[in-house]
């Protein structure tokens, strides 16, 4: 089902001060036309009671399993669901669930549902950071259920770190995004993600600053769309998501070979890795010591993946390339992504202004995809997967 028409969603609610954020989320949700269906759990209602969200999704709210026994609600409200969000969830909620505890109407739904969840986990840091909840965020998201990192900013009291609920307008990019049409089924899609590292010696490379993020979200969107999705990984600051098969590279050579042994399969290739344009013509190997700085260092080009993945294309491949851009004297970022564009040849082109620190490393990214046929999609600043699922619709149009 597509996110843009009318879905059943239930939103959990479970005991963490962040639930009077879930008040905007609700309201949004009913905004653009979906049914909510809300289920706190009893530690959240000392913070949001039901009157405020039967206000808010306009419907009855039962906490208890034998509320209206008749009517099996745990069944029912799981059974017609299209889409569950838990936020926030606290490190209790999410180690209750990975063990199978259904002691409350909430946890009985989960498992009686066989829609996408997906759960904003919000704690304090050090909660966040123990072993145990570390591994039932593995274990969740092993079971395909989609646990998103927590923001990073203040705290309760005067604390600041990893924890907090993310934005609005995060949440709700981030559930809807799960919830489309499966229009790859049957595609076989490759991309590439993270940075490249070219090694000066045992210890030194040459890097940047690439987080995969993005193209880890465009995985697992295409994922979630029915797409076989092969993952050509450099360096990167987050797991890979599940599902999908992953091979891992260190420098640009490498990931061409490994880009070149999958090419031919594929249906769509997205280029979404920095890779880097220049190593080493020798790296040494021994370590380069203090006393012997380097005062002159040779580079040489490295092959450029994308132009060679246009050069040798099957007929009906789509091929999506990134640009990471900044302007200058000679032009603004648009500018020289259509130049980009005009010079590789490729279907589409997701064009990045990286100023400011705005796209490497953040949660955030927005960008303009310009395509060969003239079409340009401008994509505000927000969430990477929106942006993801954005390139998704612009391929899907153009798949022969």
């Amino acid at each position: 089902m597509s996110s843009s028409a009318s879905l059943e969603i239930v939103v959990g609610v479970t005991g963490g001060i962040a639930a009077y954020k879930v008040c905007e989320v609700v309201r949004s949700l009913r905004e653009l036309g979906h049914g909510v269906t809300v289920v706190p759990t009893a530690n959240s209602l000392k913070f949001i009671g039901t009157a405020t969200w039967e206000a808010l999704s306009g419907r009855k709210v039962q906490t208890e399993i034998f509320e209206s026994v008749e009517q099996v609600a745990h069944v029912a409200i799981g059974a017609q669901a299209d889409l569950v969000i838990i936020a926030p969830a606290t490190a209790n909620f999410m180690a209750r669930l990975v063990h199978g505890v259904a002691d409350d109407l909430l946890t009985s739904t989960l498992l009686a549902t066989s829609a996408p969840i997906i759960i904003f986990p919000a704690m304090h840091t050090s909660m966040w950071n123990q072993p145990a909840t570390i591994q039932n965020v593995e274990t969740l998201r092993s079971r395909q259920v989609t646990v998103i990192t927590p923001s990073t900013g203040r705290l309760t009291g005067e604390d600041s770190g990893i924890g907090r609920l993310p934005d609005l307008d995060d949440i709700l990019s981030s559930a809807l995004a799960l919830v489309h049409e499966k229009d790859l089924i049957g595609r076989q899609v490759l991309i590439s993600a993270g940075g490249t590292r070219e090694p000066l010696d045992p210890v030194r490379f040459l890097g940047n600053r690439s987080s995969g993020r993005q193209g880890f979200a465009l995985a697992s969107a295409a994922r979630a769309r029915g797409a076989e999705v092969t993952l050509v990984i450099g360096r990167t600051d987050v797991d890979p998501p599940v599902g999908v098969r992953v091979v891992r590279v260190e420098t640009a050579l490498e990931m061409k070979a490994a880009i070149d042994a999958s090419k031919s399969d594929q249906d769509v290739i997205i280029m979404a890795a920095a890779v880097a344009d220049f190593r080493p013509a020798h790296a040494s190997e021994k370590k380069i010591k203090k006393g012997h700085a380097l005062v002159h260092l040779d580079l040489v080009e490295n092959p450029d993946i994308l132009a060679s993945l246009v050069t040798g294309r099957r007929t009906g491949q789509i091929i999506v390339g990134f640009a990471a851009e900044t302007g200058d004297e000679n032009g603004s970022v648009r500018e020289h992504g259509l130049i980009k564009l005009a010079s590789k040849g490729v279907d589409l082109l997701v064009i990045n202004d990286v100023s400011g620190g705005l796209v490497f490393g953040s949660l955030k990214n927005g960008a303009l995809i310009a395509a060969v046929d003239g079409e340009f999609i401008d994509i505000p600043y927000g969430s990477k997967d929106t942006l993801a699922h954005a390139v998704l619709d612009a391929i899907v149009k153009r798949i022969p």
